[in-house]
């Protein structure tokens, strides 16, 4: 055929165009997956029919669901240390059979990555529905285990964290007491194991081993851009019965013991303040708790009270020099329940909602006070503006767990809130 030299040049453009559009297809169709590619693995999409009936209530026609799915709330059978330690054998086997997201399921997400402290000791298997939970590779994931935690316990979760490169074990582990110092210096460990990784996430979150998120990657991504470069954490004025946690030195084995030995003044210039151990901190913060002198001091000062992580936090959300930080004039004092940290059930708040209590009580087990959730009280989790619940355990109610998956999974993938 005879081609003048136009056609030429037009049918080698239209060959360069196919090139580039295949190669185009190819890089990002290979990290890019759309989410309608990704499918629900059957362990999530099983319970969806009964754990909506229980959430809006609408149970009509779904009896049979919510018979089957509430006959098995206590969880007898869970995977051990040695199912993981075999399964990640084959990382890539491990992570599509347990029902891992491993692309963006989209760009606001891809480029707002999160950092994670995930502080934990123990129950393996949950540690894998937190982890799924709340993983997305664009993400970053400091894994803390107990010193104290067995052998076998911590191999598996760094078989799991092996199979993922943006899971890691922290660096320096420590044996944590309860309500002693270590379990500030676990998070500040991950803190500046998180600085020194190079992915440039924008907020750090820090979980425990009973926590189970209630937002998607995505929900969470927006809250954090409301945030706008604050800090969102309970910071309140500290009652009188509490001052004595950090008035007197504590000695500490394998419990924390007040000496009765009054300690010096806090080294800083304004109040102490009281709050819990969980928060939502952006960069900066992270940044000067790691650099700062008059930060540094204070920590020191900080090691042998008694449950510095209820204070320590708090304090440091009310100093002028911190990034992100607020006043510490009482109208810019935060609640738990305003916080976006945690939503927590405390026995000694619960009562009649519509005489004026925050929540209900438990349809769980109270533990150290804390509500353990029951399913029952998924109506009113899910109505929470927090990023994540505490506390969940699978022996307690799996249910509570495998709905929360199920609809997290659903919303993830496909955009469906359900209705509470």
């Amino acid at each position: 055929m005879y081609f003048t030299k136009g056609r030429m040049l037009r049918a080698l453009f239209l060959i360069l165009m196919v090139l580039f559009l295949s190669f185009a297809l190819w890089t990002f169709g290979s990290d890019e997956q759309s989410p309608s590619d990704l499918q629900i693995p059957p362990r999530f999409s099983a319970d969806l029919p009964g754990c909506s009936a229980i959430i809006t209530g609408d149970v009509k026609g779904k009896e049979g669901e919510l018979e089957g799915l509430l006959s098995s709330r206590q969880k007898k059978n869970v995977f051990s240390e040695d199912f993981y330690i075999n399964a990640t054998v084959d990382c890539q086997a491990y992570i599509e059979k347990r029902g891992f997201i491993t692309v963006p399921l989209s760009e606001e997400e891809k480029d707002f990555p999160i950092a994670f402290s995930m502080v934990i000791h123990e129950k393996i298997e949950m540690f894998e529905r937190l982890l799924r939970a709340v993983y997305a590779p664009q993400n970053i994931y400091c894994v803390h285990v107990d010193q104290k935690s067995s052998a076998t316990f911590k191999k598996a979760v760094g078989a799991i964290a092996s199979c993922f490169p943006n899971v890691f074990v922290a660096s320096k582990l420590e044996t944590v007491v309860y309500a002693s110092w270590f379990r500030v210096q676990a998070d500040l460990n991950c803190m500046k194991d998180l600085l020194n990784t190079h992915i440039n996430w924008r907020y750090l979150l820090n979980t425990c081993g009973t926590d189970f998120p209630i937002k998607t990657n995505r929900e969470m991504v927006r809250a954090l851009k409301f945030l706008n470069g604050r800090n969102s954490m309970e910071s309140e004025a500290t009652p009188g019965h509490k001052k004595g946690r950090w008035q007197y030195h504590h000695n500490i084995t394998n419990s924390v013991i007040n000496t009765n030995v009054w300690k010096s003044d806090p080294p800083i210039s304004i109040p102490m303040f009281s709050g819990n151990a969980y928060f939502v901190v952006t960069r900066a913060f992270v940044e000067h708790v790691m650099k700062d002198r008059e930060v540094q001091k204070f920590l020191e000062w900080e090691k042998d009270t008694y449950s510095p992580d209820e204070h320590f936090w708090a304090t440091l959300q009310r100093m002028p020099s911190v990034p992100g930080s607020v006043p510490q004039n009482g109208k810019y004092d935060m609640s738990d329940m305003v916080a976006l940290a945690r939503a927590v059930n405390w026995w000694y708040s619960a009562g009649d909602m519509n005489k004026g209590a925050p929540y209900y009580p438990c349809t769980g087990v109270y533990r150290r006070a804390v509500c353990v959730y029951g399913v029952g009280d998924l109506p009113w989790i899910l109505k929470q503006h927090h990023l994540f619940a505490n506390k969940f355990d699978p022996e307690v109610d799996d249910v509570a767990i495998r709905c929360l998956e199920s609809i997290l999974r659903e919303y993830f993938l496909y955009g469906v809130p359900v209705s509470v």
